[in-house]
């Protein structure tokens, strides 16, 4: 029996981002070597003001449960854009 396959793609990741978070930047990464089951994700939205790291992180983990539940390994960094402005500086 093979394994399932999945329909998470940088494109969708972002899409869902931008339409549930009101992401204004997104960087979505595929660092599977290809195979699509492990994505890296940076989020800017203002949404995340005045929310802790883990607020922030259980906001986007709620957003994108489905394409999550799809994949082998995710990893999110999130930030304000005031948190990506400084963060963009160093």
């Amino acid at each position: 029996m093979s394994a399932p396959t999945s329909n998470v793609t940088i494109d969708t990741l972002t899409e869902a981002c931008n339409s549930t978070l009101g992401a204004v930047h997104v960087e979505a990464k595929d660092i599977s070597g290809g195979c699509g089951q492990n994505f890296e994700i940076m989020i800017v939205s203002p949404m995340f003001e005045g929310k802790s790291t883990l607020q922030k992180h259980r906001m986007v983990n709620e957003a994108l449960k489905d394409q999550i539940a799809q994949v082998h390994a995710f990893s999110q960094k999130s930030f304000t854009p005031a948190q990506w402005e400084a963060f963009q500086k160093q």
